[in-house]
């Protein structure tokens, strides 16, 4: 077995995985998962770098992660940074600060190789479970950009477009520089043709229609997944795939653009940080689903963090 830590820094959040991997057996023994909003592509769309107030967020899970990583002995380690450093003018704020504090050089990845890394995460154990026909569609839906990868054991296409549930809130649902308290309805309009211009050009390349099993991923769609299920506090085994049909999609995303921020804040499986971004992050999966005729999406928890991890044991036997 091999001792990895794998860090995953998107646009809202930043994760970290430390595990011991075993890439002969395909066995993965979690030892700490754990996550941070913190908004790190903060203002990116309208202003194109990232502000100071985001970094130092960043810069403290940071710290936070060194010291877990340390506690693990975990030596062989990868940090992956995603949408909002790759569109950030001062991106090279932000990797020297996590150089300086995890001893590890960032990667700012392409769209591509994000895709690819969400699709080894989220499909490795499906493999060998019953009811997941292939091919799969995994669907990530991140801050500021979500990914759309077609393959069967290994990825066939993949695209990665910029409708994430931050970039979708900031674009649309700001005004006066604070969130809308309940989305208009030419305001969800706006996001839904937002979404439906991205899934033209992602079918421009990728064989949307081919797929037999949707897979979603990461806190938008596991958040719509623990509100559908009913639970009264996020479970990761309850969620981790569950089947959630497009009606119950619709009857949650409807239920989330009609409420107000504090309806929103009370629905106790909701990250405090996701509470202003959620509503968009539901309209982007209630679009995708509705968009290829999906009847469910089997739901993840097991995503591009978990890629990573296998890229470094992989890497490193």
């Amino acid at each position: 077995m091999r001792r990895v830590a794998a860090i995953d820094c998107g646009t809202n959040s930043i994760r970290l995985l430390v595990a011991d991997l075993d890439p002969a057996t395909g066995e993965l023994v979690e030892l700490d998962r754990r996550m941070r909003i913190v908004r790190l592509g903060q203002g990116v769309d309208r202003t194109g770098r990232l502000a100071p107030e985001a970094l130092e967020r960043t810069f403290e899970a940071c710290r936070e992660y060194a010291a877990v990583i340390k506690e693990h002995g975990a030596a062989d380690r990868r940090f992956v940074a995603t949408s909002a450093s790759r569109d950030a003018e001062n991106r090279e704020d932000f990797v020297r600060g996590v150089r300086e504090i995890l001893g590890v050089e960032p990667e700012v990845i392409t769209g591509d190789q994000e895709a690819e890394f969400s699709f080894t995460g989220a499909t490795r154990e499906l493999a060998g479970a019953d009811g997941f026909e292939k091919p799969y569609l995994v669907v990530d839906i991140g801050g500021g950009s979500t990914e759309f990868v077609v393959g069967a054991d290994h990825v066939r296409a993949a695209r990665s477009v910029d409708i994430g549930c931050v970039r979708m809130t900031e674009r649309h649902l700001v005004v006066d520089g604070r969130v809308e308290d309940r989305p208009t309805p030419d305001q969800i309009e706006a996001i839904r043709a937002d979404i439906t211009a991205a899934l033209d050009q992602v079918a421009e390349t990728v064989p949307l229609d081919e797929a037999r099993t949707l897979v979603g991923l990461a806190g938008s769609v596991t958040t719509v997944a623990a509100i559908a299920l009913g639970l009264s506090a996020y479970d990761s085994a309850a969620i981790h795939h569950s089947r959630i049909t497009l009606d119950q999609a619709r009857e949650v995303t409807g239920r989330l653009v009609e409420a107000t921020h504090a309806e929103r804040a009370a629905i106790p499986v909701i990250h405090p940080g996701r509470v202003d971004v959620i509503a968009a992050g539901a309209l982007v999966l209630l679009t995708i689903m509705e968009r290829i005729g999906a009847r469910e999406v089997v739901v993840s928890e097991h995503d591009i963090l978990d890629g990573i991890a296998w890229s470094v044991a992989e890497q490193t036997v």
